[in-house]
């Protein structure tokens, strides 16, 4: 009878310790990824600060992302690249640091790793391949000790510095950020590279380098007018790889379209606006993505997350394409199809003709603090109509504003003209938990803000004024978490 009663008790033990093992891994992993303002499908950094995403390249089913980061804490300063990989650009796996500052600097800024680029060598043409993997590069700015070259033979998992650093020497231009790429027509390496020449701000704007080795590099041309992490690529027009135009674009995402000869690029168009919301900076798009796609991301520059153990988030990865419109080609951006596969509950009308102060909210059974809209709106009467975002019962949510008599698209102090097409308004909306991204006629205008709704206000509602409205259709789906199962 003892032995019994020894054995109950122990069994009882068991399972209590196996509970509460069960129970505190639970915590932990619900407690994961889940603060408050912590975004549930945009990248953010487990903890610390973060800025500029770097190295954007693809390789052996592999995107890269390297981002600026400051493994000592919340702000800005001791700059080294923090690195994550992904199969599908929305689910993340974080890697080790992958650029420690130069000269061992302690300092914060001197020696710091700032913003560069990545890229596969196909054809060894730097001469560092070891083993069967091609060699990945990186190319970065060590902050007062030049433009520098980093390589992994390994897919990426560890880096070495090149031996002879720096590949351009330190000069007192301001020079930063350089992206580099293959030009086929001259066979020729090509590097954007910011600079001030002789630190007049009047001449800051693009340098152009070439090279045949992709260690010795010659300066070839400047464009002024351009501001910190350029990008340069080319596009088909309107879908026809035969009619392509260049894009030179800064780090605020202002562009101009035109031509490259391999050594200097022509504009045919003015400055031109990619983003018109309050958090878009740092672009860069993807080297050797899949498919000849060009897929961009930027930092949500501004972005406050109160209280919260990292400190900076990315936009939501967009496929860009170049189109022709009213103002000429226009660079236009959607996001990434991958989106998709995170749609939980949702809801689909069509042809609903929605009148002023009628109960009744037509989106009223989503809500969440991750939502994807999609809809096409005829205007009618209406004088202005919108979404409110995160709304509550005792606090009205962030407004998303048409208004149809000036057409335009309002949200957080952004806004841009926007005109229907065919009598039609074309919207898709991305929500997480600290940032708004909107995309308007396919993404010929884009609007990517940040904000810090209350926690707990978590509705979406429609709203029309002034005349009706018609929706030819709307579709709005809550979105799982990237980081869990839901």
């Amino acid at each position: 009878m003892y032995n019994y009663f020894k054995m109950k008790y122990l069994l009882l033990f068991l399972i209590a310790l196996t509970f509460s093992f069960t129970t505190s891994s639970n915590k932990s992993e619900i407690k994961y990824y889940n603060e408050k303002y912590r975004p549930q499908y945009h990248f953010s950094p487990e903890k610390n600060w973060m800025n500029d995403p770097n190295g954007l390249v693809y390789y052996g089913g592999e995107y890269h992302l390297f981002y600026q980061y400051n493994p000592n804490g919340n702000e800005w300063g001791f700059m080294h690249w923090g690195h994550a990989i992904s199969k599908d650009l929305i689910h993340w796996e974080h890697l080790p640091v992958a650029i420690m500052p130069d000269e061992d600097s302690k300092d914060k800024s001197h020696g710091t790793a700032y913003s560069g680029c990545a890229l596969v060598d196909e054809k060894n043409t730097a001469g560092l391949q070891q083993g069967d993997e091609k060699t990945l590069l990186i190319y970065y700015t060590s902050w007062e000790c030049g433009q520098r070259l980093a390589y992994s033979n390994d897919k990426g998992r560890t880096w070495k510095k090149y031996t002879k650093n720096p590949v351009i020497p330190f000069a007192k231009d301001d020079a930063r950020d350089p992206k580099v790429f293959f030009h086929a027509p001259s066979g020729n390496w090509v590097m954007v590279l910011y600079r001030k020449p002789d630190g007049d701000v009047k001449k800051q704007g693009i340098s152009i380098f070439t090279s045949r080795d992709l260690i010795n590099w010659e300066l070839q041309s400047h464009i002024v007018g351009f501001y910190e992490c350029p990008d340069l690529f080319e596009l088909p027009l309107d879908g026809d790889k035969e009619k392509t135009k260049w894009v030179l674009l800064g780090g605020s995402g202002e562009y101009k379209v035109g031509s490259f000869d391999g050594k200097t690029f022509t504009p045919e168009s003015g400055l031109k606006v990619l983003d018109y919301g309050k958090n878009f900076y740092a672009t860069q798009t993807w080297s050797n993505c899949p498919g000849g796609k060009l897929v961009q991301l930027a930092w949500m520059r501004g972005c406050e997350f109160p209280e919260m153990p990292f400190n900076g988030q990315m936009t939501f990865p967009c496929e860009l394409s170049l189109r022709t419109t009213k103002s000429g080609p226009t660079l236009c951006k959607k996001p990434v199809e991958a989106i998709t596969t995170l749609h939980d509950k949702g809801m689909v009308k069509k042809m609903k003709n929605i009148i002023p102060g009628l109960k009744g909210n037509i989106v009223g059974s989503i809500s969440g603090d991750a939502i994807h809209i999609k809809a096409k709106f005829n205007p009618e009467t209406s004088d202005g109509f919108g979404f409110i975002i995160r709304n509550g019962k005792k606090e009205i949510g962030t407004e998303i504003r048409y208004d149809s008599g000036k057409k335009t698209l309002e949200c957080m102090g952004g806004h841009a003209i926007v005109e229907p097409k065919g009598g039609i308004l074309q919207l898709e909306i991305l929500v997480d938990r600290s940032s708004i991204e909107i995309f308007a006629n396919d993404g010929e205008v884009v609007l990517s803000s940040c904000f810090t709704p209350a926690e707990n206000d978590k509705d979406l509602t429609f709203w029309t004024q002034g005349g009706e409205v018609m929706i030819d259709e709307l579709e709005a789906y809550e979105l799982k978490s990237v980081w869990r199962a839901k």
